[in-house]
C-alpha cells in the first residue's frame, strides 16, 4: 500500500529541524527501499524550509502511521500537522525514474483536496515526477489528489489540476530529497 505523508513545518522550527537533520536522515534510511518520492517544501523565497514529503510504500494503514508519528522532528515538535492518505502511484515509478532528472527546472508538490470525483491531470505529463490520487485509509473513497511536477512558475504546476474539482489546491515548492 502506497501511502503520502506530508509533515508541515512549525512556525520557528528551522533551528530545530536543523539540529535534527541527522536524526532524521538516519530515520528514513530505514525506509530507503519503500520510497517512491521524497524532498522538502519550501517558502516563496526558495530557501525556508516549510513541510517534509515523503511517499512510501508499506503494508498498511498501521504502518503509515508509525512511519509519521514516530519520524524524530515529528516527536520533537518541528512539525505543526501531519497530512497521512492512501495514495496510488498511477506513473508506476519512482521519483529517480523520472526522465527529467532531479536538478532542471522549478519542481512543486501540487496538493488537491476535496471530495467526490477524482479530476485527471492536464495536458503536460511529461512534467509529472509523481502523481496518484489521495486515499482513505480503505482506498475506498477518493479525498483529492497529489503530483510532484516540474513547471516553469507555481500558476503552471496549479493547472495540472482542474480547479473546479477541488476544494483548495495547494502549491508548494519542493525539490529531490534523500541520499540515492
Amino acid at each position: 500500500m502506497e501511502f503520502l505523508c506530508y509533515h508541515r513545518d512549525r512556525p520557528g522550527s528551522v533551528p530545530l529541524r536543523e539540529e535534527l537533520l541527522a536524526e532524521h536522515w538516519s530515520y528514513m534510511d530505514q525506509y530507503a527501499a519503500e520510497m517512491i518520492a521524497r524532498g522538502p517544501t519550501f517558502a516563496d523565497d526558495g530557501e525556508t524550509p516549510t513541510g517534509s514529503l515523503h511517499i512510501v510504500d508499506l503494508p498498511d494503514p498501521a504502518a503509515a502511521r508509525a512511519f509519521a508519528f514516530d519520524e524524530p522532528n515529528y516527536q520533537a515538535g518541528v512539525y505543526r500537522d501531519v497530512l497521512l492518505r492512501r495514495w496510488r502511484n498511477t506513473l508506476g515509478r519512482t521519483m529517480w525514474d523520472f526522465p527529467g532528472g532531479p536538478t532542471e527546472g522549478n519542481r512543486y508538490l501540487v496538493l488537491g483536496l476535496g471530495s467526490g470525483q477524482g479530476a485527471e491531470a492536464g495536458p503536460d505529463l511529461d512534467e509529472l515526477i509523481a502523481y496518484g490520487p489521495l486515499l482513505s485509509d480503505n482506498g475506498a473513497n477518493w479525498l483529492g489528489t497529489a503530483a510532484l511536477v516540474r513547471a516553469p512558475d507555481p500558476e503552471t504546476a496549479r493547472a495540472i489540476l482542474s480547479r473546479d474539482r477541488y476544494a483548495d489546491i495547494e502549491v508548494h515548492n519542493w525539490e529531490f530529497g534523500g541520499r540515492r
